[in-house]
């Protein structure tokens, strides 16, 4: 590949050009916002001059409900010898060209499993792409060449390929990405009318479930309007569960002690399923998840705290796998939770001690 063509500077938009384009692939950018365009452009994505012959590659980067027209018009047009998209579902925009007799086998349907809770090209990153799955769902009528296309351009993007069929695709993305943010949604709203005092108790946990609560929601307005059924279907099964739970901590309150006990019960089937499933969830760079320990260190609220953190955890020779801060409310100081291989946590918590750290059991 050595030209490409992106419609749509969004944030995934931007990305892919951004990551092209510092690999040095000529990339042309048009959007119907062209200040947008000129924006991804002012950033090094490529160049929003008009595309004058045809490119290697068109890559649709616009909402779900757009992607079937806009890849008709760039096929007409004759644009380039080969096209995808990267919209969040599959099997609709799929659908829509062939009900316009388009012809399949210059275009192929992909999704890159990675995001912000920002959008726009603003929010762009050339590394936004590294490690995560990039979906492809080729049909049999997809030509060699655009699979091969395709691919490169993951590779481009240091991205990791996953062949699917379309709809199971759509299925699995209701699981996984479009119901988790309706739920994280439903719970940052119980906060909205919710006192103050309660709202200061707010801890890790609940920033953790309603991270993505930040969403912009006309763009998941669009994602959702794409795959309603499946994303309907896994809300039913929770709705089931959730029913199940309220009557189990209902019958807690019981003064019958053998209704608390198969409320009890239903809770702890409920957790202990949530582990189980919680235990599927691929670990770091998608291999098997693994158990780390957690080192747990107070940290003030000043400039180089979390460098310094990080730099005497180095020079004890311990690679920090994840981590986690936890402020403090009402006060200039947090909790930093480093997460660290079992055998490796006695090394650093010594080591910070020495060096002045107060650690919290």
């Amino acid at each position: 590949m050595r030209t490409a063509l992106v419609i749509g500077t969004g944030l995934v938009g931007t990305s892919a050009a951004l990551a092209l384009a510092g690999r040095g692939i000529t990339v042309h950018l048009v959007d119907h916002d062209a200040a947008q365009a000129r924006t991804a452009a002012a950033l090094g994505a490529g160049t929003d001059e008009p595309l004058e012959g045809r490119v290697d590659l068109a890559v649709v980067a616009v909402p779900p409900a757009h992607v079937a027209r806009t890849l008709a018009d760039a096929m007409r047009r004759g644009v380039a010898r080969a096209y995808l998209d990267v919209a969040s579902v599959k099997g609709g925009p799929r659908r829509e060209l062939e009900a316009m007799g388009c012809d399949l086998a210059p275009y192929i349907g992909t999704h890159p499993m990675a995001g912000k809770e920002r959008s726009g090209p603003l929010a762009a990153t050339a590394d936004l792409f590294e490690g995560r799955p990039w979906v492809l769902t080729p049909t049999p009528d997809t030509d060699t060449e655009v699979l091969n296309l395709a691919l490169e351009l993951v590779a481009l993007c240091r991205a990791v390929p996953v062949v699917m069929d379309a709809d199971a695709h759509d299925r699995a993305v209701a699981l996984v990405s479009h119901t988790p943010q309706l739920i994280s949604s439903m719970v940052a709203a119980r906060l909205e009318e919710a006192d103050e005092t309660a709202v200061r108790l707010c801890g890790q946990g609940i920033r953790d479930v309603t991270r993505i609560a930040a969403s912009d929601p006309r763009m998941w307005i669009e994602i959702l309007s794409a795959n309603p059924g499946p994303v309907a279907d896994v809300l039913a099964g929770i709705a089931d569960d959730l029913d199940e739970t309220v009557r189990a901590l209902r019958a807690l309150q019981s003064s019958d002690e053998q209704k608390r006990r198969s409320g009890a019960g239903g809770i702890e089937d409920v957790l202990k399923r949530g582990n189980a499933g919680r235990v599927r969830v691929p670990g770091k760079h998608g291999a098997a998840p693994a158990s780390y320990e957690v080192v747990a260190v107070l940290i003030s609220d000043r400039p180089g705290e979390l460098a310094r953190i990080f730099a005497d955890a180095g020079r004890a020779g311990v690679n920090i796998e994840d981590v986690r801060i936890e402020h403090a409310t009402g006060q200039q100081a947090g909790l930093v939770q480093l997460m660290v291989e079992p055998s490796a946590a006695s090394v650093l918590s010594a080591s910070l001690r020495e060096r002045g750290w107060s650690l919290r059991q």
